[in-house]
């Protein structure tokens, strides 16, 4: 009986894991952004080009895991000088810290197609947990036969928290470039067939 029992817990168990989908980013329809105050009196966005980003879902599209690799060379602000700063070391320091990352620890409802994912984020040597604030649009077939879905994440992390560590002050007291980043995520997942 026992016997019977373990085996009955063991397949119910893969049945439930089987019902488990995973999902590989689409570049071309997904936008990695950041936006930063320059001067007290404006934005300026950002974005980075290169990433890979892995989703999991249960079987009722609930978001289990979520895992972000970036490539920080691949950052762009639309002005090459300023690029070149942000891979140096008062930033990201490119050349010793070529990728940060995210890898979720938890999932909570957070209304109607609304959750919170937190998880840790590693940017140059520092690791830190921050939460997500992120959306569900939807789901639907691409033309070619593909499942796709649609979601929006954002957060705000301290700068100075990572060691990007550049400051300079302007007359008005303010810094040049702010110390709260804002971090913005357009994506679109394929479900792996």
């Amino acid at each position: 009986m026992k016997q019977f029992f373990l085996l009955s817990f063991l397949l119910l168990g893969g049945f439930v894991f089987a019902q488990n989908q995973t999902w590989s980013i689409d570049k071309s329809h997904s936008t990695v952004g950041f936006s930063v105050s320059h001067l007290v009196i404006t934005d300026v966005d950002g974005k980075f080009s290169d990433y890979e980003a892995s989703l999991e879902t249960d079987s009722k599209g609930v978001p289990v895991k979520v895992e972000a690799k970036i490539k920080t060379a691949s950052i762009n602000t639309d002005n090459n000088d300023r690029d070149k700063h942000l891979r140096s070391d008062d930033f990201f320091n490119s050349e010793q810290f070529p990728e940060m990352k995210f890898v979720s620890k938890s999932v909570k409802n957070d209304g109607k197609d609304k959750y919170k994912i937190t998880g840790d984020l590693t940017i140059r040597d520092v690791t830190k947990t921050v939460t997500l604030d992120v959306k569900f649009n939807g789901q639907t077939n691409d033309p070619w036969g593909n499942t796709k879905s649609g979601w929006f994440a954002t957060t705000k992390i301290n700068r100075f928290d990572y060691n990007l560590k550049w400051n300079k002050t302007i007359e008005a007291g303010g810094l040049v470039v702010g110390k709260e980043v804002t971090i913005n995520l357009k994506l679109q997942f394929t479900l792996n067939k």
